[in-house]
């Protein structure tokens, strides 16, 4: 399908990546994966014929049709959502223009004997069979399915596109790429703008595709999920496996491990051979065996192990000063864009070193909320920050709160205080704008660049809370990891908007689903609340909880708020004692795993019965408690 030979891009008389060769056929599903500024997006523009060849050659079968999928999207003003993603189908909507001109022209005149009279009826009868077989009678359906697969309403269909945020749009451009009949598809991060429905839902589609995808993209699940095949590229050269990401890092692991130890046997023979053409060199009798090693020894290929780039930023997010028990209070808050109402009449308190996760498609008030939190836009109802509260905000679209027009340092300093404005330079360094780097300007910058630039600017200032808007969008993997670590240690309140999974997985203890302009709280981590959707997602459970949760509104209308603060209070005990639960049974089960394996060596251990005993008896505890928080809970 597609021959990539000897393909070479340099930058500045550096290369991006030198003389790379691979083939894409059909059924392949690459992850091409890398980190920020290696090359992916370039090496797409490259394929999609979108930017000029340095060296090498890209052969392609006849008639291949490439579907590029870019960052930046451009529409023209004035289409609506349906429109926009009919131009999908140009040839069909050809094809229309034309039965409607013959259809016109038919029913004008009436020289029905005529010769061109005739030739317009054989005319209609051609095209529409022809529009028939490119599907003109199907394609409506298939483009409405498509956007609700994307999460788009049937409401939303008929407004401009210009009224929809840039991610919305994004999904617009995805919907039209997924209709089209091309061979290729390359799609440059699109599960940034998608809710976790959207996701599963595109995953779903990607798995049927019978053509070639190659998609770069920093969500380890979906790679996981969709490709059967990785590329990385890594200090200009690729590493390519028929293997998903993780799969793929086992195996190029193991097979660095198989170069380490070749090397080292290699080395042994070649200091062997060192020492004895010195032994013979000294010998007249032995010169020309001496002579014979030093030519067996020009003749070895040195065996060359693998390199890796592992330069990632350093990220650690410090206290500042230890906040009130309580970092917010919200009391019947709503929130309207015109005669959009996206949050009505919310609830929430969010508790000192709580761990929160908002998640819920697009539109749905995940970022609204954020961003009243932050005192961003205004809002009706209560809100009331706590004593000594300090919010640190990663906004989702960086680009409107970075001056493109400054540099990355005059981005730094102008944030920067008197006590903090000597370490600036440091800083950027531990987020890898070393050098020059620091004098790009910040218009320069590619995503991933702007979202390490916003995260070193965050440690300018005083925080013991963080609201984060959607921060892996951009990021590398690597980057992701330390990102993810740098929150796992974090020690204060944590509010993450987010719909990357394995992000997310290990990070919250409780989440809030954003949906109809409510919020519904699941007080468990991400996979509890994805198992809890998948239930959800049968209609006959659907409609018996629409009646209990009718009843259940109009009772919360009659409990004051102090019963309210209690029934929260209630929960997170719940919730915790559930989090022990689960650990205790973890480990009970490990030791009974052990016994059954190694059961002499288990029982060695110092007073191994006791701690066995005590583990039994704590469990045996926690459940009791469980059992009355939950009567106490459901007599509330």
């Amino acid at each position: 399908m597609l021959n990539i030979h000897n393909l070479s891009v340099s930058f500045g008389g550096e290369y991006l990546f030198e003389e790379i060769s691979f083939r894409l056929s059909p059924g392949n599903r690459v992850g091409l994966i890398g980190k920020n500024g290696a090359g992916k997006s370039t090496l797409l523009k490259l394929l999609s014929k979108e930017m000029p060849l340095d060296s090498g050659t890209i052969a392609s079968d006849k008639d291949v049709k490439i579907g590029f999928l870019k960052q930046d999207i451009d529409f023209v003003e004035g289409r609506s959502v349906l429109e926009e993603s009919y131009q999908a189908f140009e040839e069909i909507k050809e094809l229309e223009g034309k039965l409607d001109s013959i259809n016109h022209q038919l029913a004008e005149r009436t020289d029905y004997e005529s010769e061109s009279y005739s030739q317009l009826i054989v005319d209609l009868n051609d095209i529409t069979h022809h529009y028939e077989i490119l599907g003109g009678y199907n394609y409506q359906g298939e483009t409405e399915k498509v956007l609700q697969g994307l999460g788009f309403r049937r409401e939303d269909f008929d407004k401009k596109t210009e009224t929809f945020s840039g991610g919305w749009r994004m999904r617009i451009e995805l919907a039209k790429l997924l209709l089209q009949t091309n061979d290729v598809l390359l799609l440059d991060e699109p599960t940034n703008h998608l809710d976790i429905e959207s996701i599963i839902w595109l995953e779903q589609f990607l798995k049927g595709y019978t053509g070639s995808v190659v998609i770069v993209s920093h969500d380890k699940m979906f790679l996981d999920n969709v490709t059967n095949r990785t590329i990385e590229i890594s200090l200009g050269r690729i590493y390519d496996y028929n293997k998903p990401y993780s799969k793929y890092l086992i195996q190029r692991n193991e097979l660095k491990t198989q170069q380490l130890s070749a090397q080292k046997n290699q080395e042994k023979q070649i200091q062997q051979t060192e020492k004895l053409i010195e032994k013979f060199r000294a010998k007249a009798s032995k010169a020309s065996m001496a002579q014979s090693l030093i030519k067996k020894l020009d003749k070895i290929d040195r065996i060359e192990v693998d390199e890796d780039d592992n330069s990632v930023m350093s990220l650690r997010f410090p206290i500042s000063v230890t906040p009130g028990k309580i970092i917010a209070e919200i009391e019947d808050l709503s929130k309207s864009y015109g005669d959009n109402h996206v949050l009505q009449n919310i609830d929430l308190l969010i508790e000192r070193d709580s761990k929160t996760a908002f998640v819920g498609q697009n539109g749905q008030g995940k970022s609204t909320l954020a961003k009243i939190m932050v005192g961003d836009i205004k809002y009706t109802g209560h809100l009331k920050l706590g004593h000594n509260v300090q919010i640190g905000y990663f906004a989702q679209n960086q680009a409107e709160y970075l001056d493109g027009s400054k540099t990355v340092l005059d981005t730094m300093i102008d944030a920067a205080n008197e006590t903090n404005r000597s370490k600036v330079r440091d800083i950027l360094g531990s987020f890898l704008f070393r050098g020059d780097e620091a004098d790009k300007y910040v218009r320069v910058l590619s995503g991933g660049e702007r979202n390490r630039l916003a995260l070193a600017k965050m440690l300018l200032q005083p925080l013991n809370v963080l609201v984060m808007d959607e921060p892996t969008n951009h990021l590398d993997i690597k980057s992701k990891n330390v990102l993810k670590q740098a929150l796992q240690n974090f020690e204060g309140t944590l509010i993450l908007v987010s719909h990357d999974r394995d992000f997310l997985q290990g990070l919250t203890n409780k989440v809030y689903e954003f949906k109809d302009r409510k919020i519904k709280e699941y007080l468990g981590d991400i996979d509890y609340y994805l198992d809890a959707r998948k239930v959800e997602n049968f209609r006959a459970i659907e409609k018996k909880t629409k009646v209990k949760k009718a009843e259940k509104k109009d009772e919360n209308k009659k409990v004051e708020y102090k019963d309210q603060k209690k029934i929260k209070s209630l929960k997170n005990k719940l919730s915790s004692v559930e989090s022990d639960i689960s650990s205790l049974e973890k480990e009970i089960k490990k030791i009974d795993q052990d016994l059954l394996l190694n059961y002499d060596a288990t029982i060695a251990k110092p007073n191994f019965f006791d701690q066995y005993e005590a583990k039994k008896k704590k469990l045996k505890q926690l459940m009791s408690t469980w059992e009355t928080l939950t009567i106490d809970l459901e007599g509330l």
